[in-house]
């Protein structure tokens, strides 16, 4: 199971971009930027797109941020590109199809009775350490703004209270 300041899991694998292309996605090729791994159960299904079309919606803040956005699910690279084509258009990042589940075993977020993975959600600092864990339930979606809320808390470095956002003040230690 993966930890808070352990380095991530490590993968290689398949995934589709922009334009319907396959390319293998390896984690280590993201060294030097943050990265949001997320995990959703299924493509053609009714949350799962609201969380990667806003994903799609922020991807310019993410980017500003010196942050990376990569989806997983056990779907196959195949079915991920009908549905960008059918149904989401293109979102700006990679869609890794997991078909043999071991990213979503390796992250912890696998549900092993139903063959699907849950809402997980990993920040990756530059060096390959995971600073953020978040798992949810299937029914309930998260929010993309504060999973940059968040990036951008561990990026300042400071103590940021609950509510913080980029701007206001930090917590003073005494």
């Amino acid at each position: 199971m993966p930890m808070i300041g352990q380095p991530a899991p490590q993968f290689v694998a398949p995934a589709v971009v922009d334009g319907g292309d396959f390319k293998n996605i390896n984690l280590s090729d993201y060294k030097g930027k943050f990265v949001v791994l997320f995990f959703y159960p299924l493509d053609f299904t009714f949350v799962c797109p609201t969380e990667l079309t806003q994903f799609r919606d922020h991807l310019e803040d993410f980017k500003k941020a010196n942050t990376e956005v990569i989806g997983v699910s056990v779907d196959s690279v195949h079915s991920h590109k009908r549905w960008l084509k059918d149904d989401l258009g293109n979102l700006g990042y990679p869609l890794i199809g997991d078909v043999t589940r071991r990213v979503s075993r390796d992250y912890g977020v696998l549900l092993e009775d139903q063959g699907i993975a849950t809402r997980g959600t990993f920040i990756i600092d530059p060096e390959g350490h995971i600073q953020y864990m978040g798992i949810h339930n299937l029914n309930v979606g998260r929010d993309a703004k504060e999973i940059l809320r968040v990036v951008e808390g561990l990026k300042s470095g400071e103590l940021c209270g609950a509510g913080w956002k980029p701007g206001a003040d930090f917590v003073q230690a005494k």
